[in-house]
């Protein structure tokens, strides 16, 4: 039993499952039977699915799960009832209720619960109409109270059973009251008033005398009803001699894998996508840092979430819409070792039940896996690292540096609907300025960078067929350095005219939008644009056009953005001009 933890929400092996429908008051159901487990209820609405119509499995809360058939009118479900009963199609205490109590649907799986009567089954209408029976017509019967159980134990027993348990078991009693819904105080181990009356809340509820004390029964029912959610996750402590670690993991839903240093993988065998990965290597706290920068780029570890990193160890935290990942690391006689959970997003309370007891268990002992178990196959790539998928941006542009101070020009698509904009993979950055009528933007680095050069914008007036080269990232992140494009200079303004726009022909991709197009001297004369999206008109593939430097200088100047100006005419030599670019251009992804 562990510490600090809240809410009810439902186990996500009911992924998928809709919410409870509306229900109204022309519309019951006839409940047939409750179960205490997912699995069992599960078990059972396929039997009861396979003989009868309109079955449906509904969470009631404080650990029960529902099955019932409808929704019917009041009349039909009271004939619903009466038939059924008398086939011993159904339990004879089924009764009928109005559905308020129903919380997620678990069944069917992936169909919407209808909210309005059902009709009533042929058979059953026909059946009831041979018999003349008039009491179709009936109001819906109430369900009878459950009878008080007799407890296992009497009060001044009840007591002295209390009285063993240390303050820790005490505190697991609350946290496992206050996840039933029954207590909202501190977990402290300390029974005062609010405790008691917790417990008698909590007996009442569950058809026990209201004494205030529970029973040893009484609380192993309610750990029951507490852990039910953990049902099918079979955690058990595995020893990884290879990894040398030992672990509790929820064996139900992984299994080993296979070793990719520095990870044994254990991944998901069913539907429900889980993974653990434990992490065992051989060295030092340069090599824990670096497994720190590394762990971030994979898609295991999202953008979003905690990150903390010490001296000898580190934890990561990344969660989206799809999944909620938690990594931990630590640095101990020259191995590093540490393991991450990957789970389902939206199941938090089976995720952080499960978390918690594996970093209670996790323990070191001999061993480190071996670089050496990983051996060459055609499945290795570039965008895998250990065999696990690295995280790729949702877009990538070109930009340069145009101010001592780090600041990047670039397209204003670059930037649309970002969650984080990195430059070169490495360097967060925040959007400074936008101009959506001249598509560029400017970014600036969180951190000081000191730029190896920066853009001259050339004020004079370009020779028309002059040569030009866009530097730029065509392939994405895949190089190290940006590559050089060469073309003419072929309009001064656009097709239509326009005054901010030069035409080109060159044979630019859509990686290169956004980088810096120079002239023979190595000053910037604009921005490469993207190449035109939706228009009616298609263009060769060497027609293509930049923002020029004038409208650039204009949009920067109203924005308080200063940058440096040349109008001198020079030549310089392509090589020159390649470390030039190369200085000054960067990668700009949007994550």
């Amino acid at each position: 039993m562990k510490r600090g933890f809240s809410g009810i929400i439902l186990a996500a092996s009911m992924a998928g499952a809709l919410a409870a429908p509306a229900f109204g008051q022309d519309v019951v159901y006839v409940q047939i039977e409750a179960q205490r487990t997912l699995n069992a209820a599960q078990n059972k609405v396929r039997e009861y699915a396979g003989s009868l119509p309109d079955v449906n499995g509904y969470y009631l809360g404080s650990g029960w799960y529902g099955i019932a058939l409808g929704p019917y009118s009041p009349d039909d479900a009271n004939v619903a009832l009466r038939q059924l009963r008398a086939q011993g199609a159904i339990p004879r205490d089924a009764y009928i209720v109005t559905g308020d109590q129903f919380q997620q649907q678990f069944w069917p799986v992936g169909v919407g619960a209808p909210t309005d009567a059902q009709p009533l089954p042929e058979n059953l209408a026909s059946n009831d109409a041979q018999t003349g029976d008039t009491t179709a017509q009936a109001a819906p019967e109430i369900a009878a109270p459950d009878p008080i159980q007799v407890p296992d134990e009497t009060l001044r027993e009840a007591q002295a059973s209390e009285s063993q348990l240390t303050r820790d078991q005490k505190k697991d009693l609350q946290i496992a009251l206050q996840w039933a819904g029954f207590y909202s105080a501190a977990i402290d181990g300390s029974y005062g008033r609010g405790t008691r009356q917790s417990m008698r809340d909590w007996q009442q509820a569950n058809n026990h005398e209201t004494t205030g004390v529970l029973t040893t029964a009484q609380r192993a029912e309610l750990f029951a009803q507490y852990n039910a959610v953990l049902d099918g996750m079979d955690l058990q402590i595995v020893r990884d001699e290879a990894a040398g670690i030992e672990i509790m993991i929820p064996t139900g839903v992984v299994g080993f894998s296979e070793y990719e240093p520095p990870f044994a993988r254990y991944d998901a065998k069913g539907d429900l996508q889980a993974q653990v990965l434990l992490i065992s290597q051989e060295g030092n706290q340069d090599r824990l840092f670096g497994l720190y920068e590394i762990l971030q780029t994979l898609e295991i570890v999202p953008l979003e979430g905690e990150r903390q990193r010490r001296d000898r160890s580190f934890t990561l935290e990344g969660v989206n819409d799809d999944i909620h990942s938690y990594t931990q690391v630590e640095l101990r006689d020259g191995h590093i070792k540490g393991f991450s959970l990957i789970w389902p997003a939206g199941d938090d309370e089976r995720r952080t039940r499960i978390l918690a007891e594996m970093k209670d268990s996790f323990a070191i002992v001999e061993g480190v896996l071996d670089p050496a178990i990983a051996l060459p196959d055609e499945s290795q790539a570039i965008d895998l690292v250990s065999g696990l998928q690295v995280r790729r941006p949702a877009l990538s542009r070109s930009g340069f540096y145009i101010d001592a101070q780090g600041s990047v020009l670039t397209v204003a698509e670059a930037v649309q609907g970002c969650e984080q904009i990195t430059l070169d993979a490495d360097h967060t950055a925040t959007v400074a300025h936008v101009d959506e009528d001249l598509g560029i933007a400017v970014l600036r680095p969180q951190d000081a960078l000191a730029p190896l050069d920066i853009a001259e914008f050339q004020i004079g007036v370009p020779r028309l067929q002059s040569q030009v080269a866009v530097a730029g990232y065509p392939f994405g992140g895949l190089l190290s350095a940006p590559t050089m494009t060469f073309g003419v200079l072929a309009d001064l303004r656009g097709l239509d005219g326009e005054e901010h726009v030069k035409r080109i022909a060159m044979n630019a991709d859509e990686g290169d939008a956004g980088g810096p197009i120079f002239d023979n001297g190595g000053a910037v004369l604009g921005m490469l644009l993207p190449r035109p999206a939706g228009n009616a008109r298609v263009l060769p593939q060497d027609v293509n056009f930049i923002t020029d430097a004038e409208a650039i200088l204009g949009s920067l100047n109203e924005a308080g953005i200063s940058v440096s100006t040349t109008d001198a005419a020079a030549f310089m030599e392509p090589e020159t001009l390649t470390f030039k670019a190369a200085d000054m251009t960067v990668l700009v992804s949007c994550w």
